[in-house]
């Protein structure tokens, strides 16, 4: 498993996040790290910043170390909080905004960055979601001047393959107490 982004394990140390959810977010940082290296060789011609990908993964339910029922249960409570405690913390706002909207991957202007953040956080369980997955489709068939049927065939085979793993990923983060 790819290590976190140093600055994002130093924030998570800090807040004393919970052994449950740092296993989760070393989860999704790493299907994020697999993702974009294989949709940075299918797609070399898409823009976008891996490093804030990565770091939005490693850090996008931070929140959850302030509202730790969210990580047995549902709640959306910790992504405004982890918003603040990343802002409060001197994590820009094009870092930090991960945390707030790492849910709303549907909002106008989303990024392909906010896209791929949120298709991290889906596929690394194996759920798949077909709207998400199309709007990056758009982007990916524009970028590679295909059709938008070839860009997704070639994005299903690489979203089909992280998700084969997800059982693993799903007992690995069981293992880890919620406190």
């Amino acid at each position: 498993m790819e290590p976190l982004p140093d600055r994002a394990a130093e924030l998570l140390a800090s807040v004393g996040a919970p052994p449950r959810l740092v296993a989760h977010l070393r989860l999704v940082h790493d299907v994020a790290h697999r993702l974009t290296g294989r949709l940075a060789a299918a797609w070399p011609a898409l823009e976008f910043d891996r490093a804030a990908v990565l770091f939005g993964a490693a850090t996008h339910d931070i929140g959850k170390a302030l509202h730790p029922a969210e990580l047995s249960g549902p709640g959306a409570e910790h992504e405004p909080a982890g918003h603040r405690l990343l802002l409060e913390r001197g994590v820009p706002e094009e870092l930090a905004r991960f945390a707030r909207d790492h849910a709303a991957w549907d909002a106008p202007g989303a990024t392909v960055e906010d896209l791929l953040v949120s298709l991290a956080d889906k596929v690394w369980k194996g759920k798949r979601v077909e709207a998400l997955e199309m709007l990056l489709v758009e982007r990916l068939a524009a970028v590679g001047g295909q059709e938008p049927w070839a860009a997704f065939m070639t994005l299903d085979d690489i979203l089909a393959d992280l998700a084969a793993g997800a059982d693993a990923r799903l007992a690995y983060q069981s293992r880890h107490p919620v406190e």
